[in-house]
Formats: structure tokens, C-alpha cells, sequence
């Protein structure tokens, strides 16, 4: 036995070695092979940051981005099919509220940051029960929230919070407070400026016109994106790099794979940083985990990936929404449920205000998924998908739509689980796992106290309770399950809402 465990632990230290000195190519047949390292899948839930200059006008028509001012700002008028807002509506509000000459470099003096707390918004983090976090160092209109040089010569003017604005490296006193809370910090990085002035063609391309300029779009990755990229690794050591801005480019137009291949080979912490699979028409396909956004994720158990989407309906902070386009805690709550279930993780986005406040109703939403959390969490930190991500009642099974995702009432996640349509099958629990330890979130409670799980095989060692409440459950056999008598709860002192867990241990 001993000499099995000394073969284990050498065999183990050797894996680990080869990784670390394996010499990764510019190709993703070879990028591909590093597996993502462990704490990401462990991690489940994250939060998402989008702060920048879009957060002083924070406008945007309901249900759409506002982070997108300035491309529907100045795409609407040059007619861009990028545009999110085609109505005009973007132009309107900034002609009557900022007035026709007012430029969108003007709101660099009114991104001031002053109630900016790093250790309060790190500790409503740690609160949350999240484990990682993700800030938006540079979204598309380029404007950096950390000391770039390449920002202000490319932009021909102070183009990054330090030289402009708030006069702070906001993305290194953030990510100080975060890690000193103990959870993993993330950066947000964009490789797509709208209106950099390195790239004039940029816009041309993305508008429908080909963009015949190679020796413009070379400058632009050469001399702004590769050494902005590299001097986030270097100075942030970032767990975690989300990429966005690719998708109207190929990875050879981009040239991300050898930018990933010196991250993978050069990076300071390279054996900890995870990527995502946004680097030029390769979502779905190649990347350390795949991406969906606002809508439900990927049914292939064999596949890592994370649903990003904010609060509401806009990443970035908008004045429009009101408290209907905001979720609550309880569908947060189930959404994070129902991801984990699938495999996923849930990076839950706020928008900050140009103050630099996290707007009470999302540290309320946050808080609370915390609360949930502190109960539960035994059940979506370091569990994987169970042979099945649910069981399902008699009924049919509805597909769903992104759009009905965003935007659907109910949210479909409802109508799924506790709001079914006549004839509709629901979720009755949701299952995770870890080890021979099975997990099931009951979203309602059963009227005569008895609730059976089917397929699954208990052994004379296996032992049922419910978390957050004392004692053990009585369970028989059934079927091919088992049939647990769920506990007599007080309202008035139940310490979980929402989803209940009942936890089996030493199933077969």
C-alpha cells in the first residue's frame, strides 16, 4: 500500500511537472491540450464588472447594452450594422442632455470614481458567496481603467484612468482588495477598439465594407494590443482573462494564437490562468472554456463553459432600467441552480456607477445569493454534473430561445421548474455531485412531506439530510429510487429559501 501511494504521489508531481514545462505552439491543436487548471470549474460563480466612461451617460434603450453608447452613438450615424441602437434614440438623449458638440473623450471629467471603495465592493464580493471576479480592464471604445501608454498614443490623448478621469489605477486597487479577501481576480480585456485611430479602417470592415489595410490592422494589434495584453499579465497577473471583441475577424486575423502561446509559455502565473474562447471565430470551438451570454448555456456534459449576463438587462450601468428589469434573488438564485446543474458556471455581471458605487439593488441581489449560499454551497462548489442534470415530471419538454432567455415572462427558468404551462414537464430538483455524495435542490416542497429521487441506488452505509436543518432523514427504497421523508420546517425559522438541498450520501 505504501509503495502505491509513493508511485501516486510521483506520478502526480510528474504530471504536473510536464505541464509546467510543456512548450506550447501558436496552433490550437497544441493550445488545446492545456487542460484548464482545477479552480475555475470548483470556482461556479463569479461576478462581472463593466465600469469604464460608458458609465457617466449610462443610457441605453431599455433592454439593450448601454456599455454600447459610443458605437450607437456615432455607428448609428454612420449607419453601422453593429449598432444597437438603430432607433436613434442614443443621439437624441446625448444631443439634449450633452448637446451636439459635447464629444464622447469629454466624459473622461466626468468619470470621477470618488465614492470608489476597492475593500467595500471586494468584501460585497466575498459576501456573495462568488469566487472569483472579472473587471473590465478595457472594453471596446479603449479606454483603460489601468495606466496603458498604448491607449493615450494610439487615442492622441490621456485615454486611461490614471493619466484622465479619476487619476487611479482602478484595476490594481481592485484587484488588491479582491485577493486579499481570498477569492481569484479576473480581467476583461477587448481586443477590438471601435475608433482607434492606429485602425481607421476598423469601422469600414465591421460596417460591411472589406478592410483591405493589413498594414493598418498590423499596427493596431502590434503596437497596442499584444503589448497592452501582455502588460495586464505581467503587472495584474490576472487568474483569468476574458477576451470579447473577436467575432468579426478570424484567430488568423488576429493573431491571438501566438499571443496565447506566450501566455500559456510566459505568463508569471501561467500554471493558475485560465482563458475563455473568444479570440476570432472560434466560440464553441477552442479556449480554455466556452461562452454564452443572456442565454442558456450547453447541454454537452462533456463540455466547460459559463453564462455571463448582468442583474438586468444591460451590462453596464443604465439609468432606464427600472426595478422590473431587474431579477431577484430568487431567479438568481435558480439560474446559478440550474447552470451548475448543467455543468456551467454563472458570471453574474453589475454596472457600477461613474461614482463609483455598486447601485443598492445589486449589492441587495448579491448579498442575498450570499445568504443562499452560506446554507447550500456545499452543493455547487466543487460538484460536477450527475448522470442527470435534473428529473424531469410527466410533460413535455420546452427548448427554449435566447431571446426568450433575455427578455421571456416568466423567465423561462421558471416555467421550467415552479410555473409550468398546462401539459408543461417541470424540474422537480436539480442534481449535483461530488464523489459518491448526491445533491438534490428541490424547488417546492411536496404537500404530504414525501419527495422520491428516481434512478439512483442508495447502499447500507448511504445517509439522507437536508442542509441547513439537524438530524437525519428517514428514506426507503422505491422503485428504482428512493423515497425520503422530508423534514417538518417552521417558516419562521428555516435558515434556506427558495431551493431546499437534500444531500445522499454513499449512493452507488
Amino acid at each position: 500500500m505504501k509503495r502505491l501511494v509513493i508511485i501516486g504521489l510521483l506520478c502526480a508531481v510528474a504530471s504536473l511537472t510536464f505541464a509546467s514545462e510543456m512548450k506550447y505552439e501558436p496552433t490550437w491543436q497544441s493550445l488545446d491540450l492545456r487542460q484548464c487548471p482545477q479552480w475555475y470549474p470548483d470556482a461556479k460563480f463569479g461576478i462581472f464588472i463593466h465600469w469604464g466612461l460608458y458609465s457617466v451617460p449610462s443610457f441605453a434603450v431599455r433592454g439593450t447594452y448601454a456599455e454600447w453608447y459610443w458605437h450607437n452613438k456615432e455607428g448609428t450615424r454612420a449607419n453601422h450594422a453593429a449598432a444597437v441602437d438603430k432607433t436613434g434614440a442614443t443621439n437624441k438623449f446625448h444631443d439634449r442632455v450633452y448637446g451636439k458638440d459635447f464629444q464622447y473623450s469629454d466624459f473622461r471629467d466626468m468619470f470621477t470614481c470618488e465614492m470608489f471603495d476597492p475593500q467595500h465592493w471586494a468584501s460585497v464580493f466575498k459576501r456573495s458567496g462568488a469566487k472569483y471576479v472579472v473587471l473590465t480592464s478595457k472594453h471596446h471604445d479603449g479606454y483603460c481603467l489601468w495606466p496603458s501608454r498604448e491607449a493615450s498614443k494610439s487615442f492622441g490623448m490621456a485615454w486611461n484612468s490614471v493619466e484622465s478621469g479619476p487619476k487611479r489605477d482602478l484595476v490594481g486597487d481592485l484587484t488588491d482588495a479582491v485577493r486579499n479577501e481570498g477569492l481569484k481576480m479576473g480581467l476583461y480585456y477587448s481586443i477590438w477598439d471601435w475608433f482607434n485611430p492606429y485602425w481607421p479602417e476598423m469601422q469600414q470592415s465591421f460596417g460591411g465594407r472589406k478592410n483591405t489595410n493589413e498594414k493598418s490592422r498590423s499596427k493596431y494589434i502590434h503596437q497596442v494590443m499584444y503589448p497592452q495584453f501582455k502588460d495586464i499579465v505581467k503587472k495584474y497577473q490576472p487568474s483569468l482573462i476574458f477576451s470579447d471583441g473577436d467575432w468579426w475577424m478570424d484567430d488568423d486575423a488576429w493573431e491571438t494564437k501566438p499571443l496565447l502561446a506566450w501566455l500559456f509559455n510566459e505568463a508569471p502565473n501561467k500554471d493558475e490562468v485560465v482563458i475563455n474562447d473568444r479570440w476570432g471565430k472560434v466560440r464553441g470551438k477552442h479556449g480554455g472554456y466556452f461562452t454564452t451570454e443572456y442565454g442558456s448555456g450547453f447541454e454537452d456534459p462533456s463540455v466547460l463553459w459559463e453564462e455571463n449576463r448582468g442583474i438586468g438587462k444591460s451590462f453596464g450601468f443604465s439609468r432606464v432600467e427600472t426595478y422590473d428589469d431587474y431579477n431577484s434573488e430568487k431567479l438568481l438564485i435558480f439560474m446559478l441552480v440550474d447552470i451548475v446543474s448543467r455543468g456551467g458556471n454563472l458570471l453574474l455581471d453589475i454596472g457600477p456607477t461613474a461614482d463609483g458605487r455598486i447601485p443598492i439593488i445589486m449589492e441587495d441581489r448579491l448579498v442575498r445569493m450570499g445568504q443562499w449560499l452560506e446554507v447550500n454551497g456545499e452543493a455547487i462548489y466543487g460538484t460536477r454534473r450527475w448522470k442527470n442534470d435534473c428529473q424531469w415530471s410527466d410533460g413535455e419538454i420546452i427548448k427554449y430561445t435566447k431571446a426568450e432567455f433575455h427578455h421571456g415572462e416568466p423567465n423561462p427558468i421558471f416555467e421550467m421548474s415552479i410555473m409550468p404551462r398546462p401539459g408543461q414537464a417541470a424540474k422537480q430538483c436539480y442534481f449535483t455531485a461530488k464523489d459518491d455524495t448526491l445533491y438534490a435542490m428541490l424547488p417546492l416542497l411536496t404537500d404530504d412531506g414525501k419527495f422520491t429521487i428516481r434512478d439512483v441506488t442508495p447502499s447500507n452505509k448511504t445517509k439522507v439530510t437536508m442542509l441547513g436543518v439537524d438530524g437525519e432523514l428517514k428514506f426507503k427504497r422505491k422503485g428504482n429510487g428512493v423515497q425520503i421523508q422530508l423534514p417538518p420546517l417552521n417558516p419562521s425559522r428555516m435558515t434556506s429559501r427558495h431551493l431546499y438541498t437534500l444531500k445522499l450520501t454513499n449512493v452507488k
